[in-house]
């Protein structure tokens, strides 16, 4: 033991030289080899680690030497000290069982103790139990003769007649006041004494006190509201809170006071003869409150009472007596007014009912008041009547199965509004149902998150629509290129092909509107479907394609508005936190009305451009005009110019006045520039062409010398110059006509490239 204590002790063994690792390492409890290598790798090569690990174990060696050369005695004698121990041990366990049987026996006394002192503790508990319930018993028995001496009852009696003791007994309002309290005792030690034989056999007794002492109050609760005298009632409703019976006396005074007038005010008679309707019954209803109620509320309101420390707190005979008794009347004797089959009649009640509520509720008088009232059960059960769902789902068939009906013939324009700026009846229907999920006299703020859904339903619908007349008529077909036919003409076929990905939310209305407007167009993609579809709806016309994309863009201008003024109002009357994503919505289904305008523009454009670039072919015959044909100087433009844009100005004549300047100027750059486009691709031709020929005349001349030598030298403009000229005339003629459509041509980049070309082409020739 001792050479042990000795090596702990004994400092570490240093070397002459320095390790790469600490020593003291080794002696931790969290020593671990691999962490110990991989961090020495990190400083030393292992051929380093091992030469020092090697001197650091010689270093041991000799400390362990040096020590057991020290203890050397201790460690040869070690086995001779230990001769003998088993006999020490065991004379000494003989006394230590001595002393553990002397320690147990102590021990078992006093637990014996513990437990003797517990049980008298807990029979003195039992004692003072017991007292304590004898001690109730004999103030139950006390307060029962006393109350029943204050109210000159028998004590071998029971009333049974409540009359009877309403009659025999005359209370002042201070000895009702002294029962209440002694009662009020009472029902505290009746409850702590709950099941004793004692308390069950004088219940009857303490039964009759009950009875009497509630006709005694409700005596004098009427007495006071017949004769006005506001004591009487404050100590009145003092005694009646006193004995926990506050929700007694405000059914009480809706017994007696509440349901004889709204049995009178309220039922289906008295709703007809209203010459003001349900509005005049709200009004004589509210009446109750300051004819009948006005005493009451200076006595228990502090907000119409003179001081607040007179009144009697605690009371709300508003919410809990009034009002019930409302709810209950009209639920059960105006079952009229929560009809939902008339939505215009359900509306126009709902909203007087909701006014009659806010009004009712700003007569509470308090914040706390009107918490009160909003959480009574009642109060739910009122509203729960107002089946909203139903109303909302026959505004939804009507609004939805307006806009389905008229998507059956979208392109009609016959029943256009004189005030409207919308052209085509699909577009007419789809503003009016926007407009009438938020009018006045349908839209109900708690259907407000009903009506938005529609909002974006109607939107998504339209989209949809749109979609499907690109994928059906235009993606399909391809624009009329026979120049005798007029742009507005031109056949694009049916609309009656679907979507092939509608969304959800237009298939809700197309789902609906199937049940409001039967015998709408099928959807299959059947030979004798389609032909049938093409008998039922008209081929559209370009004119109508212009049509809608203008009222796309007339709808796109008034959506903006419609959000601003008429929808974001609504939205944040009802307390709506989420305006921007609101707003963000909104804005992407307006963006989806309008994510096909760029093709049907295109579309609009090849037609017209088709039917331009037939004159432009005219251009190839200007060489076949002046070679060898003797003409003079080119000095007014070819016919083919004013064709060319001829077809356009139509377009713009018929068409110009329904676009807005921006789309308008839009649509005539891009068609322009189509135009001019192919017009410089023929001109550079042409010019290649006439420049070839010139070329191979010039080599012709090259080879007869002698004959040309010989021949009279010509004099003038030659003919392929007058073909230059000629094709001058007419590029700058036509930058004329594209002025007179109200677009400079300097925005027509073809156009400047091929005035350009001519240019250049003809300044070799002027002088």
């Amino acid at each position: 033991m001792s050479s042990g204590a000795s090596f702990k002790l004994m400092p570490m063994p240093t070397s002459a030289t320095p390790l790469c690792f600490d020593k003291e390492e080794f002696m931790k409890d969290s020593f671990d080899v691999d962490a110990f290598v991989a961090d020495c790798r990190r400083r030393v090569q292992l051929e380093t680690l091992r030469e020092d690990l090697h001197i650091y174990f010689k270093s041991l060696k000799n400390a362990m030497v040096e020590l057991i050369n020290k203890d050397y005695a201790d460690f040869v004698n070690l086995s001779s000290n230990l001769v003998g121990l088993d006999k020490a041990i065991g004379n000494l366990s003989i006394p230590l069982g001595q002393f553990k049987e002397e320690v147990l026996t102590v021990r078992q006394g006093m637990d014996d103790a513990i437990r003797v002192v517990e049980e008298k503790m807990a029979a003195r508990a039992r004692i003072r139990e017991k007292k304590a319930i004898l001690q109730r018993l004999i103030n139950i028995t006390k307060s029962v003769e006393k109350m029943e001496s204050i109210l000159k009852i028998a004590g071998s009696s029971v009333i049974t007649d409540g009359e009877d003791g309403e009659d025999s007994i005359e209370l002042s309002g201070q000895q009702i006041e002294r029962v209440a309290s002694e009662f009020n005792q009472l029902q505290y030690y009746v409850t702590q004494s709950k099941g004793l034989p004692l308390v069950e056999k004088i219940r009857p007794r303490i039964a009759a006190i009950t009875v009497t002492l509630q006709h005694s109050l409700e005596k004098s609760f009427q007495e006071g509201l017949e004769t006005g005298q506001k004591d009487i009632l404050k100590q009145c409703l003092r005694t009646y809170a006193t004995i926990d019976k506050m929700r007694d006396v405000e059914a009480l005074f809706r017994k007696i006071a509440v349901r004889p007038y709204m049995n009178e005010v309220i039922h289906e008679k008295s709703l007809q003869n209203q010459p003001q309707g349900l509005k005049g019954l709200y009004a004589r209803v509210l009446d109750f409150i300051p004819k009948h109620c006005r005493l009451i509320r200076q006595v228990t309101s502090p907000t119409t009472s003179s001081s607040s420390q007179d009144v009697v707190r605690g009371y709300d005979f508003l919410v809990n007596a009034v009002w019930p008794e409302i709810a209950s009347s009209l639920e059960t004797r105006t079952t009229s007014i929560f009809a939902a089959g008339n939505p215009s009649a359900f509306h126009e009640k709902y909203l007087a009912t909701m006014e009659f509520v806010e009004r009712f509720e700003l007569q509470c008088g308090s914040q706390a008041s009107v918490k009160r009232l909003r959480a009574h059960p009642s109060y739910h059960s009122f509203m729960t009547r107002w089946s909203l769902p139903v109303y909302f789902q026959l505004r939804f068939q009507e609004i939805a199965g307006s806009f389905e009906t008229a998507l059956m013939t979208p392109f009609n324009t016959q029943a256009q509004e004189a005030t409207s700026d919308l052209e085509l009846n699909a577009f007419q229907t789809l503003w009016q149902c926007l407009h009438r999920c938020w009018q006045q006299d349908v839209y109900l703020s708690p259907l407000c998150h009903r009506f938005w859904k529609l909002t974006l339903q109607l939107l998504s619908r339209s989209a949809v629509w749109i979609d499907e007349v690109y994928v059906s008529e235009v993606a399909t077909e391809k624009p009329e290129t026979d120049p005798s036919k007029p742009s507005d003409t031109a056949k694009l076929g049916t609309t009656s092909a679907s979507s092939s990905d509608p969304s959800s939310q237009s298939d809700s209305i197309k789902a609906t509107a199937t049940v409001t407007a039967a015998g709408a167009a099928s959807t299959a993609a059947s030979t004798s479907t389609a032909v049938a579809a093409a008998a039922a709806n008209p081929p559209v016309t370009v004119a109508q394609i212009v049509s809608l994309v203008v009222d796309v863009d007339h709808i796109c201008s008034k959506l903006p508005a419609l959000f601003d003024r008429i929808i974001l109002p609504r939205v944040v009357a009802v307390n709506c936190k989420f305006i921007d994503i609101l707003s963000d919505a909104f804005k992407e289904s307006q963006e989806s009305l309008s994510r096909q305008q760029e093709a049907f523009l295109e579309y609009i454009a090849k037609d017209v451009c088709s039917q331009c670039a037939v004159h432009l072919k005219s251009a190839n015959d200007i060489p076949r005009l002046y070679r060898r044909t003797n003409r003079e100087l080119p000095n007014k433009p070819s016919a083919y110019v004013s064709n060319t844009l001829k077809p356009m100005q139509l377009f713009v004549d018929e068409h110009g006045v329904k676009l807005r300047e921006e789309r308008r100027n839009q649509w005539l750059i891009g068609i322009l520039t189509s135009i001019c486009q192919g017009y410089l691709t023929i001109s550079s031709e042409l010019l290649s062409s006439v420049k070839k020929m010139e070329d191979s005349l010039k080599r012709l001349k090259a080879l007869r010398k002698t004959d040309a030598a010989a021949a009279p030298t010509q004099q003038g403009t030659s003919d392929d110059d007058k073909i230059r000229l000629q094709l001058a005339l007419d590029v700058r003629y036509f930058g004329d006509q594209i002025q007179t459509l109200g677009v400079s041509s300097a925005d027509i980049h073809p156009y400047q490239e091929l005035l350009q070309l001519v240019t250049s082409s003809v300044n070799s020739i002027l002088p």
